[in-house]
């Protein structure tokens, strides 16, 4: 295990290969309804590890399908790595961080606060619109200055290009930080599901490259991998001036249970590497958190059907006195354009961004100087 934190060890790394494996990629077979399909890799990683001797493996396919697997230990120059798309597309470089920490439960509100949820995997959507609405350049460094961008879960699943958006995220994060501005990533129901070892909603060429590896998907995210820690540190619930961020909704249950937002995020955390049958027997707290009315589930801030629980109208304004929030900005459940609720203050911003994208329609939110607008990839207008 790297000691991360012994600063007689050089805060970057310098890239020394110690032991460098090349497979040429052969197509993954696995039975399908109508026999045995081919499903082939597909450009994916890097997925990073920390390993023993302050040493780091590194795992890719590159753009010609062969799988690299190179083991290498700190040096004092830093350790940078490109990022490609899974149709072999450069995208951008990205400098390991030595130290990732939680971010405060409650900060100031900047003065543009730009939100959007559930990428899922779709590289194309999620980048053309930070690039189209000034987040990003065409670079994909941050240019939005000195205000915030939250994404609100759910990047695992779907899609294809799962880790160029996790290490976009990762790190926009330092080049945000740099600028006086802020990225705030929150957890979604699809980062414990993945972590946890529930993969129905996967891409096959994932599995492909796990079966390849031998190495269980979940894994290549655990906790000793470097997105993985780096999860581990992610808030469920996220106070941003009176602007309240959650992936799902909240349920009356949770504020008569008691919960504060430092205990739901850290208890969040703590089962985050669980599988669903472990969480229910490791507490009670587990259960009720990653349960139908736990934060990164509940849908009846949103939705009146009666298996969703759906909250009684008078007691949102309970919940949101509870958290000392005037509002509530949830991801999850999709809806064709963005949607609010109960006179704004419940906000609903996921939408299908790929049909969104094709269609012109709506895709985030912008919060400026206590307005609120909708956002798509060529316009604007007041919420």
């Amino acid at each position: 295990m790297i000691e991360r934190n012994n600063h007689s060890n050089a805060k970057m790394w310098k890239l020394l290969p110690l032991l460098f494996i090349l497979m040429l990629q052969t197509p993954f077979a696995f039975a399908g309804k109508g026999g045995h399909k081919e499903v082939k890799l597909k450009t994916d990683g890097p997925y990073l590890f920390y390993t023993e001797n302050n040493q780091m493996r590194s795992i890719s396919v590159t753009k010609d399908l062969a799988i690299v697997d190179s083991t290498f230990r700190v040096g004092e120059e830093g350790y940078q790595f490109p990022v490609l798309s899974h149709k072999g597309e450069y995208l951008f470089d990205v400098k390991w961080r030595e130290n990732v920490t939680r971010d405060k439960d409650h900060v100031k509100a900047a003065k543009k606060i730009f939100i959007t949820s559930d990428p899922h995997g779709d590289w194309k959507s999620f980048s053309d619109l930070l690039k189209r609405n000034k987040v990003v350049d065409s670079n994909y460094h941050w240019t939005f200055g000195k205000n915030q961008l939250v994404v609100i879960g759910d990047v695992f699943d779907r899609g294809k290009d799962v880790l160029p958006i996790f290490w976009l995220i990762y790190k926009l994060e330092e080049e945000a930080a740099k600028a006086g501005g802020q990225v705030l990533f929150l957890l979604g129901n699809h980062e414990p599901m993945v972590l946890g070892g529930d993969l129905r909603y996967m891409k096959k060429s994932y599995q492909a490259l796990s079966d390849t590896l031998q190495i269980p998907y979940q894994k290549m995210f655990g906790p000793t991998s470097v997105l993985g820690d780096w999860l581990s540190t992610k808030n469920t619930m996220q106070l941003i001036g009176k602007n309240l961020i959650v992936h799902a909704g909240l349920s009356k249950d949770l504020i008569d249970k008691g919960y504060q937002i430092p205990q739901v995020n850290e208890l969040v955390s703590n089962g985050l590497f669980y599988p669903k049958s472990i969480r229910k027997k490791q507490s009670e707290d587990l259960k009720f958190l990653y349960g139908n009315k736990g934060p990164i589930w509940y849908r009846g801030m949103v939705s009146e059907k009666e298996k969703y629980n759906p909250i009684n109208p008078d007691d949102v304004g309970t919940v949101l006195n509870y958290f000392g929030a005037d509002r509530v900005i949830v991801g999850h459940t999709i809806f064709k354009e963005i949607s609010s609720f109960f006179n704004q203050r419940v906000i609903a911003v996921n939408v299908d961004n790929k049909k969104n994208k094709k269609k012109h329609r709506s895709r985030a939110i912008l919060l400026k100087r206590g307005k609120i607008y909708v956002i798509s990839d060529h316009h604007s207008a007041k919420l």
